[in-house]
């Protein structure tokens, strides 16, 4: 038993550190960085047979709850609050004619009958945050345009959620009443918003006057609380992802001790759930059932690409003041992840005649739809003219915080044997680039001057060029003294 835990522990160190380490070819080569966690885990599927559907839809969800929130938490209202309007009609309006226009193919590609064509069509409906958020982070796409998108696919998961287990539940039931699905969805996208709020505005408060012993459990609680918001809207049979998005837009935008700290936390934790959660739906995937579907795939595809999104654009669009470039960019920009591969799983729990199949055309969807669109949405905002020459400058916190710079903020204890101890700045001799930026004395921050006694004790801060890490941890070393560092910029 002990064995057989160590080899799941070194397997999930591998799949962790190949994640992450694949982030670097996929921004090299514009590639929305799934790809490549699918693709590790398809890898890896052919020398560990995995096939627990139960406990990767479980991962999903909890993976897709840690996404959103962080989503949630980086949307400032301010950039949202003009695009609401039309982002609502996208999540919706949109959702639904993407659902028709891919349901009515699917039936006649996948030889189906029209409910499980439209469930088709359901099941990828949706765009995903987690591919969204990734690709658009890095793009000098206008503002208006990469908030909208943002918007909307924080907000279209539950309308496709709530079609998937509608049609899923017509199919099993036919005698379903339509009347009492339209109230069910109202229901569950009302109490979701409410509990959202709810939730959210309870967070703020307990984060803000709560005194905990350590700096590091203030993110644990945000987690916990948005755990928590989608548990709480579950029970209450209403949408747990809508409230968790909600729950982090309220906390985000909020007055908020530790606010750094915890958004920080969140995007490593994010990006961590994002590799675990894609390696999983790669291990689920066998490679061999996809080539037996890879035209009916391919053409599904190109329909959703280049048909079903589009319609669902322009028609949600249509009263709202977007150009015909900028209705074509969003169109595009429409990624599918794994909101439809995770989706693509309550099918094969119900037990449904053509639970596989879906599963698989939805992946090979997905696939499709990240390699070619991820990839070209730089290029065609470029030739849209849609693309800013430069984008609004980020703070210095924001660029190391987020890794964007080659320079890194360190923050040194000063030990009495360290050889910097009792000199002036001056007389130091700091590697090129190297700056101090502030000491901590005591309850008191001290502003270097060339005349400054670094005294034993102090906190230093310290901004230098990651190439020179090891020179600049040079100044430091000593017997017995002992050197603190943190690699990342703190706002606390």
């Amino acid at each position: 038993m002990t064995h057989q835990a160590d080899s799941i522990i070194m397997l999930l160190a591998a799949l962790l550190l190949t994640g992450v380490l694949s982030t670097k070819f996929s921004s090299r080569f514009g590639m929305p960085s799934l790809v490549l966690f699918i693709a590790a885990g398809m890898i890896v599927s052919r020398f560990v047979y995995y096939n627990n559907v139960p406990l990767t839809q479980f991962a999903g969800i909890f993976a897709l709850v840690v996404i959103l929130f962080e989503g949630g938490m980086q949307t400032r209202f301010k950039d949202i609050r003009p695009i609401i309007a039309p982002s609502l009609a996208l999540s919706t309006v949109g959702v639904l004619a993407t659902t028709g226009v891919v349901g009515l193919f699917a039936t006649w590609v996948l030889d189906v009958s029209w409910t499980e064509g439209l469930l088709f069509g359901a099941i990828v409906g949706s765009t995903d945050a987690a591919a969204v958020f990734s690709v658009l982070g890095g793009k000098n796409i206008d503002k208006r345009l990469t908030s909208t998108l943002e918007a909307e696919s924080g907000s279209n998961d539950p309308m496709a959620v709530f079609l998937t287990v509608s049609l899923i539940e017509w199919i099993q039931h036919p005698d379903t009443s339509v009347w009492g699905l339209l109230l069910s969805f109202i229901w569950e996208m009302g109490t979701g918003l409410l509990v959202g709020l709810l939730v959210g505005t309870i967070a703020v408060q307990v984060i803000n006057r709560i005194n905990l012993d350590s700096t590091g459990l203030y993110p644990v609680m945000a987690v916990a609380f948005a755990v928590l918001t989608y548990g709480s809207a579950a029970l209450l049979h209403s949408s747990g992802l809508l409230a968790v998005y909600v729950m982090g837009l309220v906390l985000g935008n909020s007055e908020l001790i530790y606010h750094r700290t915890i958004l920080n936390f969140n995007h490593g934790f994010a990006w961590m759930m994002q590799i675990f959660m894609f390696m999983l739906l790669g291990l689920l995937v066998f490679p061999q059932e996809l080539a037996n579907i890879a035209w009916e795939g391919l053409l599904l595809s190109f329909i959703l690409m280049l048909a079903a999104r589009p319609i669902g654009v322009f028609l949600s669009l249509a009263f709202f003041k977007y150009s015909i470039s900028e209705k074509v960019l969003i169109s595009w920009a429409g990624l599918r992840g794994a909101v439809p591969i995770v989706l693509a799983m309550y099918p094969l729990l119900a037990g449904l005649e053509h639970g596989r199949l879906f599963f698989n055309v939805v992946f090979f969807v997905v696939l499709t739809s990240a390699v070619i669109q991820g990839t070209t949405i730089s290029p065609l905002a470029a030739r849209l003219r849609l693309a800013k020459a430069q984008g609004d400058t980020p703070s210095l916190m924001e660029l190391v915080a987020l890794g964007k710079t080659n320079t890194e903020f360190n923050h040194i204890r000063i030990g009495e044997r360290m050889p910097i101890a009792g000199m002036k700045i001056s007389e130091i001799s700091m590697p090129d680039e190297t700056l101090f930026t502030a000491i901590v004395r005591g309850s008191k921050v001290v502003t270097p001057h060339g005349d400054t006694v670094i005294e034993p004790g102090d906190m230093l801060y310290v901004l230098s060029p990651k190439a020179k890490r090891e020179e600049m941890r040079g100044l430091f070393h000593s017997g017995n003294g002992r050197t603190e560092e943190q690699g990342e910029a703190s706002a606390e």
